[in-house]
């Protein structure tokens, strides 16, 4: 064991290019329905400071709350005790690059679950890739 504690893991970072108009995959991301279509179930509004939940099914629900909100280009919320989930827009010519990033990571804790960040990590790092698929097929549907 290091004996520093706090030994941070790097941020898990999704980039694509979507092929629609930035209002499109804004809406996506930043609306409860939008998120419900290709993440989880939530009570999300988009309102800075707004405390929601992120229905995570055998996990329950998770407590978040939105920490930064500038539309259309990025949102931030706080996701269960230490993570943090950033989606960043940019427009590309009628197409729109997206960046997810889910931070908070640190090796040497563990999640609400009693599991270590490192698996977590690694699991998450999987799913998303997954994810960001979802969110593709539904905004380029």
């Amino acid at each position: 064991m290091s004996n520093n504690n706090l030994s941070a893991l790097p941020d898990i970072r999704k980039t694509l290019v979507l092929n629609a108009p930035i209002q499109k995959v804004w809406n996506a991301v930043a609306t409860s329905e939008g998120i419900a279509a290709w993440f989880m179930p939530n009570d999300f509004q988009p309102e800075l400071g707004y405390e929601f939940h992120l229905n995570a099914g055998p996990f329950g629900n998770s407590p978040c709350k939105v920490t930064e909100l500038d539309p259309p280009n990025r949102m931030s919320f706080e996701w269960g005790k230490d993570w943090t989930l950033t989606f960043e827009l940019a427009e590309r010519e009628g197409q729109t690059e997206f960046t997810l990033i889910h931070g908070g990571w640190t090796a040497d804790m563990a999640t609400e679950f009693g599991e270590s960040h490192t698996v977590v990590r690694e699991r998450m790092d999987q799913g998303w890739g997954g994810l960001v698929q979802k969110l593709r097929a539904h905004v380029e549907a």
